[in-house]
């Protein structure tokens, strides 16, 4: 490692900071946001004392924050030639960075939720409380079973492709509205059946 390495330029310090902020909406606590904020931006992996300097964290927070980043799948480990420290690294496309915390939220918070519901879906209700929450329920799982088809079909575009679709939004709605305008669907009718 370098005697002293250089500080942050202020515009990535920034990055950092706000990252670290937002982390903590995100459900990760602010260091691991920071961390990773580093990671991202750096033009090289970096080795754990490297990023403590860089941060001023200690090495052990340092530690905890790349195990957690690799759950999250977050970041890369690699290994330099002739040494023996571990460096980390952010994968180089947005698009993958994207996908994987897409899946690793999916994993850790919407399977939970779309298994609960399924099984409560398969309990036979006994008053009419019971009815209308299974209703609810099923709406509701019926929703999220939909979404998760559809960023199912997202995940396997290229991701040249998936930026067209996300640029076309605008004007797959406005189709959609006339759709509905001209056949008189929407949101005002109900759907028989």
């Amino acid at each position: 490692m370098p005697a002293s390495l250089p500080e942050l330029p202020p515009l990535n310090r920034q990055f950092v900071a706000h990252f670290g902020e937002m982390g903590s909406k995100w459900g990760i606590n602010r260091t691991v946001g920071q961390i990773y904020a580093l990671i991202f931006l750096s033009e090289r992996a970096l080795n754990a004392d490297e990023i403590a300097e860089l941060l001023a964290f200690s090495r052990s927070n340092v530690s905890m924050g790349l195990k957690e980043l690799q759950a999250w799948r977050l970041v890369r480990l690699r290994h330099q030639p002739g040494d023996r420290r571990e460096y980390f690294e952010a994968p180089s496309d947005v698009w993958e960075i994207f996908r994987v915390l897409a899946e690793e939220r999916r994993r850790r918070e919407i399977e939970p939720t779309l298994s609960m519901l399924r099984g409560a879906l398969l309990e036979e209700p006994t008053n009419d409380a019971e009815r209308h929450a299974q209703k609810r329920m099923r709406e509701m799982h019926d929703l999220i079973d939909r979404l998760m088809k559809w960023f199912d079909d997202v995940q396997r575009l290229a991701p040249e492709t998936a930026m067209q679709l996300m640029g076309m939004g605008a004007t797959v709605t406005k189709v959609l509205g006339l759709k509905d305008r001209l056949t008189g669907g929407g949101k005002d009718k109900k759907k028989a059946g």
